[in-house]
Formats: C-alpha cells, structure tokens, sequence
C-alpha cells in the first residue's frame, strides 16, 4: 500500500494533488529557462530552482536513463531510493514523490505527469523503475575480468566533477523509462525493452533547490542487455534523451512552498541530554 494513498486515513504524508495536477495541465504558464540534449552513452548535471518543473524526453524513441538528485547547496542531502520506494512503490508515476536520505527526509521532487504506461506487462514489469541501481564498472569487472570506462557509474561521475563531487556522492538511481519487475516465484529481478515512443516524457516538480545527474544508460533500450556473450554491443540500441526545465508563473505556486527536513532531536543531541 501506497502509505498517503488511503482514502480513509490520508495521514500527514498527503498532499494537494489539485495544485501539482494544475502545474501539470496549464503549460501556457511556465516559460523555458533551460534545455539540454543528453548524447548517447553519456551524462550530464544541472541546477533547478524550487518550483521549477524538469520534463525528461525520449526524443527519438525508447532509452533508459539513469537519474540522480541532490539538494544543491548540501549534497549530503540525496535521493534515497529505498525510503522512496517504500513510500510510494517500487515503480514511480504521476503524483509520487522522490525523498531525500537521513537526517532530512522530505520529498525532493513530485512527478506531476508521466506519458509512459502505467499498467503492468504481461510479466508483470513497471515502468521506472526503483528496485534496481546503476550499471557500473565494479560489478563488470567482478562478473568477467574486463574494464568498461562506460557505464552510469562513470557518466554521472563524469557529469557531476564540475560541482566538484566524485563518484563517492553517486547514489541509488531512478531508472527512467525503464520497465522491471521480480520474478513472483524466485523474486528474480528482471528487466524488458523499453517502451517510450519519440516524444513520451516524465515531469516532475523540484521541491527544493536540485542539482540534478542524468546518464543515458550505455545498453540503450535493453532490447539486448550490456555486452553479449560474443562480445556485441548494443550501440546501436542507444538514443539521447533531453532534459527541459520550466519556470513557473507564481499564480501556480501561491500556496505552495519548498517542504522543511523532519526535525528531530540526534543522536548526539539525546546522549548530550542523557536521554
């Protein structure tokens, strides 16, 4: 269960949907300040204000892309994609939020629209996806001795150095466009082609300040997964996405305003107190 979801007892993770759907519809009040095409196989960072809206775009058909947030003036503040996908599922879509990590805790972005299927494959796969991580050269080393320099590991790491981060703040992702699911009998992870057509995209609202990562993952569409046993490469499988940020007219945001960490007494605070 989808814990601010029940009808019945909304509790105080609730949230007026009426606003973000509202932010979502009216597109003739916002304004681009920003825009970006992503190559294939490579990554790329960039800011986004509070109250701005990034739109994610699969310009030339399906490709899956790896995402990372951060809050931009304190990048010990992250996206969590465990908490998230406890508190929202583990596929994300419209009016799901994207959390921040310990001790902070509050949503970071809201996805206001998603153009991508919601409903479940034949296999029971869901469109972005939170169960799995990024590929990386680690776990392609370990598996068959061999160095790959590309992966989405070394894309955002690639991405973020000019905001002077290392590969040790890349984290957990958000796997958009990508369609995944477990195995009901083993809970084997699986994952399927993606589905996006030319145009098809993701939004979401930036809840706070966000330098935002983004790798157009190296295996594409993952109609043929990483490297074949032959040694093919799916090159040819790979597309650029594009990255859009909005500015909003302020009639859209009255009300709203830029959610506040969870404040509770540390560790260190309760031991100090003796409690």
């Amino acid at each position: 269960m989808k814990l601010y979801r029940n009808p019945e007892a909304p509790g105080r993770l609730d949230f007026d949907r009426d606003r973000y759907r509202r932010i979502a519809v009216e597109t003739s009040r916002r304004h681009k300040i920003h825009e970006h095409i992503v190559p294939p196989r490579d990554g790329y960072a960039w800011a986004v204000p509070a109250g701005s809206v990034v739109r994610i775009v699969a310009v030339e058909g399906p490709q899956v892309g790896d995402l990372n947030l951060w809050n931009l003036h304190n990048p010990r503040e992250r996206f969590w994609a465990a908490r998230t996908r406890q508190l929202q599922g583990a596929h994300v879509t419209t009016f799901d939020r994207l959390w921040s990590c310990l001790p902070y805790l509050r949503p970071m972005a809201t996805i206001i629209a998603d153009t991508l299927p919601t409903e479940p494959t034949a296999n029971g796969g869901r469109c972005h996806d939170l169960l799995g991580s990024r590929c990386d050269p680690y776990l392609y080393k370990l598996m068959d001795d061999r160095d790959y320099d590309v992966t989405c590991h070394n894309n955002l790491t690639r991405a973020i150095a000019p905001y002077h981060l290392t590969e040790l703040d890349v984290h957990d992702v958000l796997n958009v466009f990508q369609v995944t699911g477990l195995d009901p009998v083993h809970e084997i992870y699986f994952m399927e082609p993606c589905p996006a057509r030319p145009g098809d995209y993701v939004e979401f609202l930036a809840e706070i300040d966000l330098l935002c990562a983004l790798s157009t993952c190296p295996s594409g569409d993952l109609s043929e997964w990483g490297w074949g046993p032959d040694g093919s490469d799916p090159v040819a499988r790979c597309r650029p996405l594009a990255v859009e940020v909005y500015a909003l007219d302020q009639e859209l945001l009255q009300g709203w305003r830029s959610p506040e960490p969870v404040r509770i007494k540390s560790v260190y605070e309760r031991s100090r107190d003796g409690r």
